[in-house]
């Protein structure tokens, strides 16, 4: 399994089918950064956090089971129509909902023991998501499933999640310390959504590790 060549099929995957994955995912994402905005400005700022997560979960397992059909489609030559993946994304939602929840919570917890244990769960259920939409598995069985699929293969994967994501992650980090989007609502939201749009790409990333992780023998 090697880092680089798995970021440079991801990457033309992901530009060569940018306006189909924006097409696809940004309508939802714009309004879950809406939804989040507004979740924000009511609530008080001790429990913003988790009602920000709440309410994610309604857009998130949407436009992400929908990225996930569409990425398994294109990887056998299909071309699929927006309605359908949604139809099907749609009736995933309770079950991918209740694993994204579980997911969030395994790795939140994780990070406030120490952010080692945050970053370890979340690789060890980075495939949880593919093995729940693509092989129908429940939340509980994908993530047991995904502790077994990454075993042996975490430095690899690991790898690739932080040169993905964390320059995101300091995006964010910088633009909520930051005084020029704190009053500025549209500009706050135009960030949000650029930073969630581009994270989509983490999706193509981990997609690409699920199929060649799959296609290799277990390490026993």
């Amino acid at each position: 399994m090697n880092l680089f060549s798995v970021l440079r099929d991801a990457y033309y995957f992901f530009t060569h089918n940018l306006a189909a994955i924006a097409r696809l995912c940004l309508p939802l994402i714009v309004l879950e950064g809406l939804l989040l905005q507004q979740v924000s400005g009511l609530v008080a700022a001790e429990t913003a956090t988790l009602w920000r997560l709440l309410a994610g979960l309604l857009f998130y397992p949407l436009y992400s089971a929908a990225l996930i059909l569409f990425l398994d489609a294109r990887s056998q030559g299909l071309q699929p129509r927006g309605r359908d993946l949604f139809a099907t994304s749609l009736r995933l939602w309770p079950s991918f909902a209740l694993l994204a929840g579980l997911n969030t919570l395994a790795v939140l917890l994780g990070a406030s023991l120490f952010v080692l244990p945050g970053l370890w769960l979340m690789v060890k259920l980075a495939f949880a998501e593919y093995l729940l939409v693509l092989r129908g598995l429940s939340p509980l069985k994908a993530l047991h499933e995904s502790f077994e699929m990454s075993s042996g293969y975490f430095w690899p994967m690991l790898g690739c999640i932080l040169i993905v994501m964390l320059p995101l992650w300091l995006l964010d980090s910088w633009s909520q310390a930051s005084t020029t989007f704190a009053g500025n609502a549209l500009a706050s939201l135009l960030l949000d959504c650029i930073s969630r749009f581009l994270q989509l790409f983490s999706s193509v990333v981990l997609f690409r590790l699920f199929m060649l992780r799959s296609s290799l023998p277990d390490i026993e």
